[in-house]
């Protein structure tokens, strides 16, 4: 890959082409294609009034972006940040294309995105304004047309806020609009801790490859939010050693494993300050704990945290990616180098669009399954999506990455040239 500036590099959009022309290039993809697929079909962007809750009015700016609908409705988070850009978007949904394609389920990938600091608003304010964002996108979204699920400061709440106010619109109830929703409205069991299910499930697969067994296997995990929190949870309890966790606030360390129950217990005591002054770990500096020794390593968390400026130091035999975009193209060259096995966020984090998939097949029967059924069809797919990304990487002599950009891309390929081109 060609050098470019750390601008360059850390930008998610640029990040997502590169590997895109990459695999592109290794598939002999027809030129055709290699245009379609390459940009986003539509982009919405919405200008959301909202009054606030002291009377005034605020405008808020909110993404759309629907990269590809060729193999089903498009399907993507909701993020709420004040750092969120059209580029960010716009990268996102294109790995979502990806990531379900890579685990074989039928939709195409979308993203969606409000520039907001939902902390600065009040709960009334932040219903406000989901409804007003999800009217704003009425004739784009629905269960054929485009799925939203939550992402980066939603939850369960966004969704049946979303999902109401379609209904509303189409005026009867449609739970299938949105997945991510509390169970009692059309929600699935076991939703909530899939993302952080399938990053195990892939880590249980790469300990196979590499004859390692959990209880002598040092994992850090960066990130405690639902993905970082429910691995390290799953994980600990299959006998994983936790030694570190990583929050944006402080970090932890304890070279004998951390009690994660403890951990969590004590997170939901201390709401404000998270991990931060648990006893049963040493304080650690977060950035520090991405280059310590252990055996696996999981960036939970956002984009651009392994980069050319880090990844050198990385000691980690396996990164498993639980966030997405969280290893720059550039820092991909240099894991490569040192031969990290890396499992790729469009495979190891699927495991929420997996179930979110279950979600939505559920929603549309109106026959709910249970726990364990969730839990073992995404074990089933998880683990076929990893044998054949890691079997394409050792046939065309690639990274994992690539390997995994390549399967999804040869797979929407297939299904566009054989769908053809309306005229």
């Amino acid at each position: 890959m060609k050098t470019v500036s750390l601008e360059q590099e850390l930008n998610p959009w640029e990040a997502q082409a590169a590997r895109f022309d990459f695999a592109a290039q290794k598939l002999n993809l027809d030129e055709g294609l290699w245009k379609i697929l390459r940009y986003p079909q539509r982009e919405i962007i919405v200008h959301i009034p909202v009054a606030m809750d002291d009377g005034r009015i605020e405008v808020f700016t909110g993404f759309r972006v629907q990269h590809s609908i060729a193999r089903g409705p498009a399907k993507g988070g909701v993020r709420y940040s004040p750092d969120v850009t059209l580029d960010e978007v716009r990268a996102l949904a294109s790995w979502m294309t990806w990531k379900c394609a890579v685990v074989n389920i039928p939709f195409g990938g979308a993203k969606g995105g409000v520039i907001v600091d939902p902390k600065k608003l009040t709960l009334s304010e932040l219903e406000r304004l989901t409804r007003r964002y999800t009217a704003e996108l009425i004739e784009f979204i629905g269960p054929e047309k485009d799925v939203p699920a939550p992402d980066v400061n939603t939850n369960e709440q966004t969704m049946a806020w979303m999902m109401d106010t379609y209904s509303m619109h189409m005026r009867q109830t449609v739970t299938a609009v949105v997945t991510g929703k509390p169970i009692n409205i059309g929600g699935s069991r076991g939703r909530r801790e899939a993302t952080g299910r399938g990053v195990m499930i892939n880590c249980d697969e790469a300990l196979k490859k590499f004859n390692m067994n959990r209880e002598s296997t040092r994992v850090i995990i960066q990130g405690f939010g639902n993905v970082g929190s429910n691995a390290a949870k799953l994980m600990s309890d299959a006998g994983y050693k936790i030694i570190g966790i990583a929050e944006y606030n402080g970090g932890l360390y304890n070279r004998n494993g951390i009690n994660i129950d403890d951990l969590l217990e004590f997170r939901d005591r201390n709401p404000s300050r998270g991990i931060v002054g648990f006893d049963g770990a040493e304080a650690a500096d977060p950035r520090e704990l991405l280059v310590t020794d252990c055996d696996v390593l999981i960036p939970a968390a956002t984009e651009n945290v392994i980069t050319s400026q880090n990844a050198a130091g990385i000691k980690a035999k396996i990164i498993c990616e639980g966030a997405n975009g969280p290893t720059t193209a550039t820092a991909d060259e240099i894991l490569a180098d040192k031969r990290v096995f890396v499992i790729p966020d469009i495979l190891a984090n699927a495991g929420g669009v997996t179930a979110s998939y279950f979600e939505w097949v559920q929603d549309r029967q109106g026959y709910f399954w249970k726990e364990s059924a969730v839990n073992d069809q995404l074990e089933f797919i998880l683990r076929e999506a990893f044998e054949d990304v890691v079997q394409f990487s050792e046939t065309h002599a690639v990274n994992n990455r690539i390997a995994a950009y390549m399967l999804a891309i040869s797979r929407v390929g297939h299904t566009i040239r054989l769908r053809g081109i309306y005229a």
